[in-house]
Protein backbone atom coordinates (compact mmCIF):
# COMPACT_ATOMS: atom_id res chain seq x y z
CA UNK A 1 0.00 0.00 0.00
CA UNK A 2 1.48 3.66 -1.08
CA UNK A 3 2.27 6.13 2.00
CA UNK A 4 1.76 9.50 1.81
CA UNK A 5 3.36 11.83 0.49
CA UNK A 6 6.43 12.38 3.02
CA UNK A 7 7.47 15.69 4.72
CA UNK A 8 10.19 17.11 2.40
CA UNK A 9 9.78 20.54 1.56
CA UNK A 10 11.78 20.14 -1.40
CA UNK A 11 9.40 22.14 -4.77
CA UNK A 12 9.33 19.74 -7.81
CA UNK A 13 11.81 22.18 -10.38
CA UNK A 14 14.46 21.63 -7.18
CA UNK A 15 13.74 17.63 -6.86
CA UNK A 16 14.02 17.85 -10.80
CA UNK A 17 17.25 19.94 -10.55
CA UNK A 18 19.05 17.17 -8.11
CA UNK A 19 17.70 13.89 -9.57
CA UNK A 20 19.68 15.72 -13.61
CA UNK A 21 22.61 16.33 -10.83
CA UNK A 22 22.80 12.70 -10.04
CA UNK A 23 21.75 10.89 -12.72
CA UNK A 24 24.74 12.88 -14.94
CA UNK A 25 27.07 11.25 -11.95
CA UNK A 26 25.53 7.77 -12.09
CA UNK A 27 24.26 7.85 -9.22
CA UNK A 28 21.03 6.21 -9.85
CA UNK A 29 19.66 5.18 -6.48
CA UNK A 30 19.49 8.87 -5.64
CA UNK A 31 18.20 10.30 -8.79
CA UNK A 32 15.24 7.57 -8.47
CA UNK A 33 14.85 9.07 -5.01
CA UNK A 34 14.86 12.53 -6.22
CA UNK A 35 12.24 11.39 -9.23
CA UNK A 36 9.80 10.05 -7.04
CA UNK A 37 10.11 13.33 -5.27
CA UNK A 38 9.21 15.23 -8.25
CA UNK A 39 6.44 13.09 -9.45
CA UNK A 40 4.35 13.37 -5.45
CA UNK A 41 4.52 16.88 -6.19
CA UNK A 42 4.05 17.62 -10.05
CA UNK A 43 2.59 14.18 -11.35
CA UNK A 44 1.69 15.29 -14.34
CA UNK A 45 4.89 17.93 -15.43
CA UNK A 46 6.38 16.33 -18.63
CA UNK A 47 9.73 17.54 -17.19
CA UNK A 48 9.56 14.78 -14.74
CA UNK A 49 8.39 12.22 -16.92
CA UNK A 50 11.07 12.80 -19.50
CA UNK A 51 13.98 12.50 -16.51
CA UNK A 52 12.10 9.60 -15.66
CA UNK A 53 12.80 7.93 -18.97
CA UNK A 54 16.38 8.64 -19.13
CA UNK A 55 16.52 7.47 -15.75
CA UNK A 56 14.57 4.32 -17.25
CA UNK A 57 17.47 4.13 -20.12
CA UNK A 58 20.35 4.78 -17.89
CA UNK A 59 19.53 1.54 -15.61
CA UNK A 60 19.51 -0.86 -18.59
CA UNK A 61 16.37 -2.64 -17.34
CA UNK A 62 13.86 -0.65 -17.68
CA UNK A 63 14.36 1.42 -14.11
CA UNK A 64 11.45 -1.04 -12.21
CA UNK A 65 15.09 -2.34 -9.83
CA UNK A 66 15.10 1.43 -8.90
CA UNK A 67 11.46 1.26 -7.42
CA UNK A 68 10.53 -1.48 -5.65
CA UNK A 69 7.36 -2.07 -3.97
CA UNK A 70 7.67 -2.46 -0.20
CA UNK A 71 5.51 -2.45 2.55
CA UNK A 72 5.74 0.96 2.93
CA UNK A 73 6.58 2.74 -0.07
CA UNK A 74 6.31 6.30 -1.06
CA UNK A 75 3.52 7.38 -3.13
CA UNK A 76 5.77 9.01 -6.02
CA UNK A 77 7.90 5.95 -6.37
CA UNK A 78 4.67 4.00 -6.47
CA UNK A 79 3.87 6.66 -9.42
CA UNK A 80 7.29 5.97 -10.79
CA UNK A 81 7.14 2.55 -11.10
CA UNK A 82 3.57 2.90 -12.75
CA UNK A 83 4.69 4.39 -15.44
CA UNK A 84 7.50 2.44 -16.13
CA UNK A 85 5.38 -0.57 -16.25
CA UNK A 86 3.17 0.75 -18.96
CA UNK A 87 6.06 2.31 -20.93
CA UNK A 88 7.81 -1.51 -20.67
CA UNK A 89 4.46 -2.63 -21.96
CA UNK A 90 2.76 -3.66 -19.06
CA UNK A 91 0.20 -0.75 -18.52
CA UNK A 92 -2.93 -2.70 -16.69
CA UNK A 93 -0.56 -3.45 -13.79
CA UNK A 94 0.65 0.52 -13.96
CA UNK A 95 -2.90 1.65 -14.05
CA UNK A 96 -3.12 -0.64 -10.93
CA UNK A 97 -0.54 1.35 -9.13
CA UNK A 98 -1.81 4.66 -9.94
CA UNK A 99 -5.29 3.79 -8.71
CA UNK A 100 -3.45 2.93 -5.46
CA UNK A 101 -1.98 6.76 -5.40
CA UNK A 102 -5.33 7.69 -6.07
CA UNK A 103 -7.09 5.77 -2.86
CA UNK A 104 -3.63 7.55 -0.86
CA UNK A 105 -4.41 10.70 -1.97
CA UNK A 106 -7.59 11.27 -4.32
CA UNK A 107 -7.07 15.20 -4.57
CA UNK A 108 -3.03 14.37 -6.90
CA UNK A 109 -3.78 13.90 -10.39
CA UNK A 110 -1.82 10.94 -10.67
CA UNK A 111 -3.69 9.66 -13.78
CA UNK A 112 -3.37 12.87 -16.03
CA UNK A 113 -0.86 11.63 -18.40
CA UNK A 114 -0.94 10.95 -22.05
CA UNK A 115 -0.10 7.08 -21.41
CA UNK A 116 -4.11 6.83 -19.75
CA UNK A 117 -5.99 9.20 -21.45
CA UNK A 118 -4.77 7.58 -24.69
CA UNK A 119 -7.32 6.31 -27.04
CA UNK A 120 -5.13 3.33 -27.45
CA UNK A 121 -4.82 1.68 -23.88
CA UNK A 122 -8.65 0.98 -23.76
CA UNK A 123 -8.08 -1.30 -26.84
CA UNK A 124 -4.97 -2.98 -24.85
CA UNK A 125 -6.28 -4.10 -21.72
CA UNK A 126 -9.82 -5.53 -22.90
CA UNK A 127 -13.12 -4.45 -21.40
CA UNK A 128 -12.86 -7.09 -18.61
CA UNK A 129 -9.42 -5.53 -17.18
CA UNK A 130 -11.05 -1.61 -18.15
CA UNK A 131 -13.99 -2.70 -15.57
CA UNK A 132 -12.05 -4.20 -13.04
CA UNK A 133 -9.67 -0.45 -12.96
CA UNK A 134 -12.81 1.56 -12.73
CA UNK A 135 -13.78 -0.61 -10.09
CA UNK A 136 -10.97 -0.31 -7.67
CA UNK A 137 -11.30 4.14 -8.86
CA UNK A 138 -14.78 3.84 -7.40
CA UNK A 139 -13.75 1.67 -4.46
CA UNK A 140 -10.62 4.50 -4.18
CA UNK A 141 -12.78 7.99 -4.74
CA UNK A 142 -15.24 9.06 -2.10
CA UNK A 143 -19.07 8.96 -2.86
CA UNK A 144 -19.53 11.58 -4.27
CA UNK A 145 -16.42 13.36 -4.86
CA UNK A 146 -15.88 16.61 -4.13
CA UNK A 147 -16.12 19.31 -6.71
CA UNK A 148 -12.45 20.38 -5.44
CA UNK A 149 -11.12 16.76 -6.35
CA UNK A 150 -13.17 16.10 -9.87
CA UNK A 151 -10.21 17.30 -12.22
CA UNK A 152 -8.08 14.40 -10.74
CA UNK A 153 -10.32 12.02 -12.13
CA UNK A 154 -10.89 13.39 -15.41
CA UNK A 155 -7.84 11.12 -16.42
CA UNK A 156 -10.20 8.11 -15.48
CA UNK A 157 -13.14 9.25 -16.58
CA UNK A 158 -11.63 10.05 -20.40
CA UNK A 159 -10.25 5.90 -19.96
CA UNK A 160 -13.99 4.89 -19.60
CA UNK A 161 -14.82 7.05 -22.19
CA UNK A 162 -12.60 5.62 -24.82
CA UNK A 163 -13.26 1.93 -23.22
CA UNK A 164 -17.59 1.96 -23.70
CA UNK A 165 -16.33 3.57 -26.75
CA UNK A 166 -14.51 0.51 -28.49
CA UNK A 167 -16.49 -2.08 -26.56
CA UNK A 168 -20.18 -0.07 -26.32
CA UNK A 169 -22.10 -3.77 -25.80
CA UNK A 170 -19.67 -4.66 -22.49
CA UNK A 171 -22.91 -4.54 -19.91
CA UNK A 172 -20.27 -4.67 -16.91
CA UNK A 173 -17.97 -2.10 -18.40
CA UNK A 174 -20.76 0.64 -18.66
CA UNK A 175 -21.69 -0.06 -15.29
CA UNK A 176 -18.68 0.51 -13.86
CA UNK A 177 -17.94 3.48 -16.18
CA UNK A 178 -21.63 5.03 -15.11
CA UNK A 179 -20.42 4.28 -11.40
CA UNK A 180 -17.41 6.57 -11.87
CA UNK A 181 -19.34 9.01 -13.88
CA UNK A 182 -21.94 9.39 -11.35
CA UNK A 183 -19.51 10.15 -8.44
CA UNK A 184 -17.67 12.81 -10.49
CA UNK A 185 -20.63 14.61 -11.23
CA UNK A 186 -21.98 13.70 -14.53
CA UNK A 187 -24.52 12.54 -13.43
CA UNK A 188 -26.53 12.54 -17.83
CA UNK A 189 -23.43 10.49 -18.74
CA UNK A 190 -24.13 7.94 -15.58
CA UNK A 191 -28.11 7.24 -16.69
CA UNK A 192 -27.18 6.87 -19.89
CA UNK A 193 -24.54 4.27 -20.01
CA UNK A 194 -26.32 2.63 -16.77
CA UNK A 195 -29.62 2.14 -18.76
CA UNK A 196 -27.28 1.14 -21.50
CA UNK A 197 -25.31 -2.04 -19.52
CA UNK A 198 -29.16 -2.60 -17.96
CA UNK A 199 -30.72 -3.10 -21.95
CA UNK A 200 -27.36 -5.32 -22.81
CA UNK A 201 -28.00 -7.92 -20.20
CA UNK A 202 -30.05 -7.36 -17.80
CA UNK A 203 -28.56 -7.81 -14.18
CA UNK A 204 -28.70 -6.51 -10.62
CA UNK A 205 -25.87 -4.70 -10.20
CA UNK A 206 -26.44 -3.04 -13.88
CA UNK A 207 -30.37 -1.99 -12.04
CA UNK A 208 -28.15 -1.09 -8.99
CA UNK A 209 -25.68 1.12 -11.29
CA UNK A 210 -28.79 2.43 -12.96
CA UNK A 211 -30.78 2.97 -9.34
CA UNK A 212 -28.31 5.58 -8.28
CA UNK A 213 -27.50 7.46 -11.16
CA UNK A 214 -31.15 7.84 -11.51
CA UNK A 215 -31.48 8.95 -7.76
CA UNK A 216 -28.31 11.24 -8.41
CA UNK A 217 -30.32 12.96 -11.05
CA UNK A 218 -33.42 13.48 -9.09
CA UNK A 219 -35.61 10.81 -10.58
CA UNK A 220 -36.83 9.35 -7.38
CA UNK A 221 -39.62 6.93 -8.83
CA UNK A 222 -37.68 5.56 -11.75
CA UNK A 223 -34.29 4.91 -9.26
CA UNK A 224 -37.04 2.93 -6.36
CA UNK A 225 -38.08 1.08 -9.67
CA UNK A 226 -34.22 -0.19 -10.76
CA UNK A 227 -33.76 -0.99 -7.29
CA UNK A 228 -37.08 -2.79 -6.74
CA UNK A 229 -35.87 -4.86 -9.70
CA UNK A 230 -32.24 -5.18 -8.27
CA UNK A 231 -34.08 -7.30 -5.32
CA UNK A 232 -35.99 -9.41 -7.85
CA UNK A 233 -33.18 -10.31 -9.44
CA UNK A 234 -31.17 -11.36 -6.13
CA UNK A 235 -33.86 -11.44 -2.88
CA UNK A 236 -31.05 -12.34 -0.86
CA UNK A 237 -29.11 -8.84 -1.18
CA UNK A 238 -30.07 -6.91 1.51
CA UNK A 239 -27.59 -4.10 1.40
CA UNK A 240 -30.52 -3.06 -1.96
CA UNK A 241 -33.50 -3.45 0.76
CA UNK A 242 -31.66 -1.07 3.23
CA UNK A 243 -30.88 1.96 0.46
CA UNK A 244 -34.63 1.27 -1.08
CA UNK A 245 -35.38 1.86 2.84
CA UNK A 246 -33.20 4.96 2.82
CA UNK A 247 -34.41 6.74 -0.93
CA UNK A 248 -37.87 6.22 0.51
CA UNK A 249 -36.83 7.74 3.81
CA UNK A 250 -35.02 10.66 1.94
CA UNK A 251 -38.38 11.66 0.08
CA UNK A 252 -40.77 11.66 3.48
CA UNK A 253 -42.30 7.66 2.89
CA UNK A 254 -41.14 6.39 6.57
CA UNK A 255 -43.96 4.10 6.71
CA UNK A 256 -42.63 2.30 3.46
CA UNK A 257 -38.99 3.01 4.61
CA UNK A 258 -39.83 0.82 7.87
CA UNK A 259 -41.79 -1.68 5.72
CA UNK A 260 -38.61 -2.16 3.76
CA UNK A 261 -35.98 -2.48 6.42
CA UNK A 262 -38.72 -4.94 8.14
CA UNK A 263 -38.13 -7.20 5.33
CA UNK A 264 -34.63 -7.27 5.23
CA UNK A 265 -34.16 -7.99 8.75
CA UNK A 266 -36.60 -10.96 8.73
CA UNK A 267 -34.27 -12.66 6.05
CA UNK A 268 -31.20 -11.85 8.61
CA UNK A 269 -31.75 -9.74 11.83
CA UNK A 270 -27.66 -9.40 12.31
CA UNK A 271 -26.99 -7.92 8.83
CA UNK A 272 -25.06 -4.76 9.43
CA UNK A 273 -26.93 -2.22 6.50
CA UNK A 274 -30.31 -3.05 7.51
CA UNK A 275 -29.73 -2.91 11.69
CA UNK A 276 -28.24 0.84 11.08
CA UNK A 277 -30.45 2.03 8.59
CA UNK A 278 -33.17 0.25 10.78
CA UNK A 279 -32.22 1.87 13.97
CA UNK A 280 -32.03 4.96 11.92
CA UNK A 281 -35.49 4.85 10.65
CA UNK A 282 -37.12 4.04 13.96
CA UNK A 283 -34.90 7.03 16.15
CA UNK A 284 -36.01 9.41 12.77
CA UNK A 285 -39.89 7.87 13.52
CA UNK A 286 -40.65 8.74 16.92
CA UNK A 287 -37.08 10.59 18.03
CA UNK A 288 -36.34 7.71 21.17
CA UNK A 289 -32.76 7.41 22.30
CA UNK A 290 -33.13 3.48 22.83
CA UNK A 291 -32.75 3.42 18.67
CA UNK A 292 -29.87 4.97 19.05
CA UNK A 293 -28.09 3.44 22.18
CA UNK A 294 -29.85 -0.29 20.68
CA UNK A 295 -27.16 0.58 17.56
CA UNK A 296 -24.44 1.74 19.71
CA UNK A 297 -24.69 -1.48 21.47
CA UNK A 298 -24.78 -3.16 17.53
CA UNK A 299 -21.50 -1.62 16.63
CA UNK A 300 -19.74 -2.46 19.99
CA UNK A 301 -20.56 -6.15 19.42
CA UNK A 302 -20.34 -6.31 15.82
CA UNK A 303 -16.83 -4.69 15.05
CA UNK A 304 -16.20 -5.70 11.57
CA UNK A 305 -19.16 -4.14 9.02
CA UNK A 306 -19.24 -4.87 5.46
CA UNK A 307 -18.22 -1.18 4.94
CA UNK A 308 -18.31 2.17 7.13
CA UNK A 309 -21.60 3.26 8.49
CA UNK A 310 -22.61 7.28 9.59
CA UNK A 311 -26.48 6.41 10.69
CA UNK A 312 -25.07 6.88 14.73
CA UNK A 313 -23.07 10.09 13.70
CA UNK A 314 -26.16 11.25 11.55
CA UNK A 315 -28.49 11.27 13.95
CA UNK A 316 -26.92 12.51 16.98
CA UNK A 317 -24.99 15.47 14.78
CA UNK A 318 -26.67 18.62 16.28
CA UNK A 319 -28.38 17.38 18.91
CA UNK A 320 -27.94 18.76 23.03
CA UNK A 321 -25.66 16.13 23.93
CA UNK A 322 -25.90 13.17 21.93
CA UNK A 323 -23.72 15.08 19.71
CA UNK A 324 -22.86 18.80 20.77
CA UNK A 325 -23.07 21.11 24.00
CA UNK A 326 -26.01 22.66 25.05
CA UNK A 327 -25.46 26.79 25.41
CA UNK A 328 -23.41 27.80 28.25
CA UNK A 329 -25.47 29.15 31.49
CA UNK A 330 -25.42 32.55 31.87
CA UNK A 331 -23.76 33.84 35.10
CA UNK A 332 -26.50 32.85 38.13
CA UNK A 333 -27.62 30.65 36.19
CA UNK A 334 -24.93 27.69 36.81
CA UNK A 335 -27.10 24.35 37.11
CA UNK A 336 -28.76 23.54 41.09
CA UNK A 337 -26.81 27.21 42.11
CA UNK A 338 -30.24 27.28 44.28
CA UNK A 339 -30.63 23.49 45.40
CA UNK A 340 -27.25 21.56 45.37
CA UNK A 341 -24.69 21.01 47.98
CA UNK A 342 -21.24 22.18 48.35
CA UNK A 343 -19.10 21.51 45.61
CA UNK A 344 -16.32 19.84 45.52
CA UNK A 345 -14.27 21.60 43.48
CA UNK A 346 -13.66 24.49 46.15
CA UNK A 347 -11.22 22.72 48.01
CA UNK A 348 -8.83 22.20 44.86
CA UNK A 349 -6.28 24.67 44.79
CA UNK A 350 -3.38 22.92 42.36
CA UNK A 351 -3.69 23.90 39.04
CA UNK A 352 -2.89 21.31 35.84
CA UNK A 353 0.32 20.01 34.73
CA UNK A 354 1.76 21.56 31.30
CA UNK A 355 1.49 18.25 30.02
CA UNK A 356 -2.06 17.99 30.85
CA UNK A 357 -3.19 21.44 29.78
CA UNK A 358 -1.65 20.12 26.09
CA UNK A 359 -3.83 17.32 25.77
CA UNK A 360 -7.02 19.17 26.87
CA UNK A 361 -5.92 22.01 24.96
CA UNK A 362 -5.38 18.98 21.93
CA UNK A 363 -8.81 17.44 22.93
CA UNK A 364 -11.84 19.85 23.83
CA UNK A 365 -14.00 20.69 20.96
CA UNK A 366 -17.84 21.67 21.53
CA UNK A 367 -18.84 18.72 19.16
CA UNK A 368 -18.35 15.00 18.79
CA UNK A 369 -19.96 12.29 16.80
CA UNK A 370 -21.69 10.50 19.29
CA UNK A 371 -21.20 9.55 22.96
CA UNK A 372 -19.55 6.42 22.25
CA UNK A 373 -17.05 8.15 19.78
CA UNK A 374 -16.43 10.97 23.09
CA UNK A 375 -15.51 8.27 25.08
CA UNK A 376 -13.38 6.80 22.74
CA UNK A 377 -11.34 9.95 21.72
CA UNK A 378 -11.09 10.81 25.68
CA UNK A 379 -8.71 8.18 26.05
CA UNK A 380 -5.82 10.43 25.75
CA UNK A 381 -6.19 11.66 29.54
CA UNK A 382 -6.74 8.11 30.84
CA UNK A 383 -3.02 8.45 32.18
CA UNK A 384 -3.64 11.56 33.97
CA UNK A 385 -3.42 11.36 37.93
CA UNK A 386 -6.68 12.64 39.74
CA UNK A 387 -5.33 15.60 40.97
CA UNK A 388 -4.20 17.17 36.99
CA UNK A 389 -7.74 15.96 35.94
CA UNK A 390 -9.46 17.87 38.84
CA UNK A 391 -6.64 20.85 38.61
CA UNK A 392 -8.25 21.29 34.75
CA UNK A 393 -11.96 21.48 35.96
CA UNK A 394 -10.72 23.98 38.74
CA UNK A 395 -8.35 25.96 36.58
CA UNK A 396 -8.78 25.57 33.21
CA UNK A 397 -6.51 25.95 30.75
CA UNK A 398 -6.25 29.26 28.24
CA UNK A 399 -7.95 28.89 24.92
CA UNK A 400 -5.48 27.19 22.22
CA UNK A 401 -3.92 29.44 19.62
CA UNK A 402 -6.23 26.92 17.02
CA UNK A 403 -8.84 28.21 14.02
CA UNK A 404 -11.46 27.11 16.89
CA UNK A 405 -10.09 28.53 19.97
CA UNK A 406 -9.96 32.13 18.01
CA UNK A 407 -13.22 30.89 17.18
CA UNK A 408 -14.39 30.58 20.48
CA UNK A 409 -12.60 33.05 22.14
CA UNK A 410 -14.73 35.71 19.71
CA UNK A 411 -17.85 34.55 19.70
CA UNK A 412 -18.26 33.02 23.02
CA UNK A 413 -15.43 32.79 25.93
CA UNK A 414 -17.80 30.68 28.08
CA UNK A 415 -17.70 28.03 25.66
CA UNK A 416 -14.40 26.79 26.19
CA UNK A 417 -14.44 26.55 29.74
CA UNK A 418 -18.06 24.52 29.08
CA UNK A 419 -15.67 22.67 26.44
CA UNK A 420 -12.91 21.88 29.08
CA UNK A 421 -15.28 20.26 31.41
CA UNK A 422 -17.04 18.41 29.46
CA UNK A 423 -14.21 16.44 28.52
CA UNK A 424 -12.12 16.09 31.98
CA UNK A 425 -15.22 14.92 32.95
CA UNK A 426 -15.00 12.64 29.98
CA UNK A 427 -11.11 11.47 31.37
CA UNK A 428 -12.76 10.99 34.62
CA UNK A 429 -14.37 7.93 33.00
CA UNK A 430 -11.10 6.57 32.27
CA UNK A 431 -8.92 6.84 35.42
CA UNK A 432 -8.50 3.51 37.16
CA UNK A 433 -11.01 1.51 35.10
CA UNK A 434 -9.91 -1.59 36.54
CA UNK A 435 -11.61 -0.34 39.85
CA UNK A 436 -15.11 -1.84 39.89
CA UNK A 437 -17.83 0.91 38.66
CA UNK A 438 -20.66 0.59 42.29
CA UNK A 439 -17.47 1.60 44.42
CA UNK A 440 -14.87 3.20 41.79
CA UNK A 441 -13.28 6.28 42.21
CA UNK A 442 -14.20 7.68 38.91
CA UNK A 443 -17.72 7.22 40.02
CA UNK A 444 -17.30 8.66 43.38
CA UNK A 445 -16.02 11.81 41.80
CA UNK A 446 -18.48 12.10 38.98
CA UNK A 447 -21.80 11.60 41.30
CA UNK A 448 -19.85 13.95 43.44
CA UNK A 449 -19.55 16.87 40.52
CA UNK A 450 -22.78 15.88 39.90
CA UNK A 451 -24.11 17.00 43.04
CA UNK A 452 -22.36 20.39 43.04
CA UNK A 453 -22.49 23.77 41.13
CA UNK A 454 -19.44 24.70 38.62
CA UNK A 455 -19.52 21.20 36.33
CA UNK A 456 -22.99 19.53 37.72
CA UNK A 457 -24.06 19.16 33.35
CA UNK A 458 -20.35 17.90 32.41
CA UNK A 459 -20.07 15.40 35.03
CA UNK A 460 -23.40 14.18 34.61
CA UNK A 461 -22.68 14.30 30.69
CA UNK A 462 -20.15 11.83 31.73
CA UNK A 463 -22.29 9.62 33.36
CA UNK A 464 -24.59 9.17 30.65
CA UNK A 465 -21.86 8.68 28.59
CA UNK A 466 -20.65 5.68 31.09
CA UNK A 467 -24.00 4.07 30.37
CA UNK A 468 -23.98 4.50 26.42
CA UNK A 469 -20.61 2.80 26.80
CA UNK A 470 -21.32 -0.30 29.28
CA UNK A 471 -24.91 -1.10 29.86
CA UNK A 472 -24.19 -3.03 33.20
CA UNK A 473 -24.15 0.89 34.63
CA UNK A 474 -27.20 1.61 33.13
CA UNK A 475 -29.48 1.46 35.61
CA UNK A 476 -27.43 2.73 38.49
CA UNK A 477 -26.68 6.03 35.90
CA UNK A 478 -30.36 6.47 35.72
CA UNK A 479 -31.02 6.42 38.88
CA UNK A 480 -28.67 9.84 39.47
CA UNK A 481 -30.18 11.58 36.39
CA UNK A 482 -33.72 10.96 37.67
CA UNK A 483 -32.75 12.41 41.05
CA UNK A 484 -31.05 15.26 39.97
CA UNK A 485 -33.76 16.42 37.31
CA UNK A 486 -36.56 15.43 39.44
CA UNK A 487 -34.39 18.23 42.31
CA UNK A 488 -34.30 20.52 39.45
CA UNK A 489 -37.81 20.22 38.35
CA UNK A 490 -38.93 21.05 41.93
CA UNK A 491 -36.92 24.00 42.44
CA UNK A 492 -38.03 25.32 38.80
CA UNK A 493 -41.28 25.76 39.87
CA UNK A 494 -40.22 28.32 42.30
CA UNK A 495 -38.25 30.57 39.87
CA UNK A 496 -36.97 29.74 36.02
CA UNK A 497 -34.11 28.08 35.85
CA UNK A 498 -32.89 28.73 32.14
CA UNK A 499 -30.55 25.41 32.76
CA UNK A 500 -33.59 22.68 33.42
CA UNK A 501 -33.91 22.54 29.41
CA UNK A 502 -30.13 21.28 29.16
CA UNK A 503 -30.68 18.75 32.14
CA UNK A 504 -33.81 17.70 30.49
CA UNK A 505 -32.03 16.70 27.38
CA UNK A 506 -29.18 14.99 29.25
CA UNK A 507 -31.76 13.01 30.82
CA UNK A 508 -33.40 12.42 27.12
CA UNK A 509 -29.89 10.91 26.00
CA UNK A 510 -29.76 8.69 29.08
CA UNK A 511 -30.19 4.68 28.12
CA UNK A 512 -32.98 3.05 30.37
CA UNK A 513 -34.60 5.96 31.48
CA UNK A 514 -37.92 5.20 33.50
CA UNK A 515 -40.97 6.42 31.69
CA UNK A 516 -42.28 9.41 34.46
CA UNK A 517 -38.73 10.80 34.06
CA UNK A 518 -38.84 10.50 30.43
CA UNK A 519 -42.08 12.77 30.25
CA UNK A 520 -40.61 14.58 32.70
CA UNK A 521 -37.20 15.56 30.97
CA UNK A 522 -39.93 16.15 27.54
CA UNK A 523 -41.52 18.87 28.86
CA UNK A 524 -38.81 20.64 30.29
CA UNK A 525 -37.17 20.34 26.98
CA UNK A 526 -39.48 22.30 25.61
CA UNK A 527 -37.85 25.50 27.52
CA UNK A 528 -34.69 26.60 25.50
CA UNK A 529 -32.05 28.89 26.12
CA UNK A 530 -33.00 31.45 22.93
CA UNK A 531 -31.12 33.19 21.55
CA UNK A 532 -27.95 31.98 22.98
CA UNK A 533 -28.72 28.62 21.59
CA UNK A 534 -29.25 30.12 17.97
CA UNK A 535 -25.58 31.78 18.37
CA UNK A 536 -24.03 28.37 18.85
CA UNK A 537 -26.02 26.52 16.51
CA UNK A 538 -24.53 28.81 13.89
CA UNK A 539 -21.02 28.52 15.46
CA UNK A 540 -21.27 24.69 15.42
CA UNK A 541 -22.37 24.94 11.84
CA UNK A 542 -19.45 27.59 10.71
CA UNK A 543 -17.00 25.08 12.40
CA UNK A 544 -18.26 21.59 11.08
CA UNK A 545 -19.46 21.90 8.00
CA UNK A 546 -16.22 20.75 6.35
CA UNK A 547 -16.07 17.98 8.63
CA UNK A 548 -19.51 16.38 8.23
CA UNK A 549 -19.53 12.83 6.93
CA UNK A 550 -22.38 11.40 4.80
CA UNK A 551 -24.30 8.29 5.44
CA UNK A 552 -22.99 5.90 2.46
CA UNK A 553 -25.63 3.13 0.98
CA UNK A 554 -24.79 -0.19 -0.07
CA UNK A 555 -21.07 -0.50 -1.25
CA UNK A 556 -21.31 -0.74 -5.16
CA UNK A 557 -18.57 -1.39 -7.41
Amino acid sequence: MAEGTDDRALPATEELALARRALDSGDLAHAADHVAGALARAPTLPEVHETLARLAAASGDGGLDLFPLQHHTFVGAVVARAHLLAAGGRPAEGLDLLVAATANAPGADWAGVPWVTSPDLAERIGPDRAARVLMQVCAAAPDPVPPADRAAMAAYLTLARNAVTVHPEHSLLLGTASALARRVGEVTLAVRWASRSVRVAPSKMGEVWLGYALRSAGRTREALAALRRAVDHDPDDLAVYADIAGTLADHGRLDEALGWIERALARNPSFDCAVHTAHRLRFQRDGEVRHLVALADFIRDHPVDSHEHGDLTECCRGRPWLGQLTPAPTAGDALGSSVAGAAPMTSVRAAPSAEAARRLRQLAHPAWPHPPAAYDTAVVLATLDLPDLLGLLAHPPETPQTALGRVLAGEDPALWVRCVQVWTCLGLLHHRTDEPWADSTRRRVLVELAGGVEVAEAALFALVTAAWVDPSVRSDVARVVAERLTTVAEAARERPMPTAASLAHLALATPDLDPETSALARSLAGVTAGRRRNRLRALLHRLLRPLRPRIPGPPLP
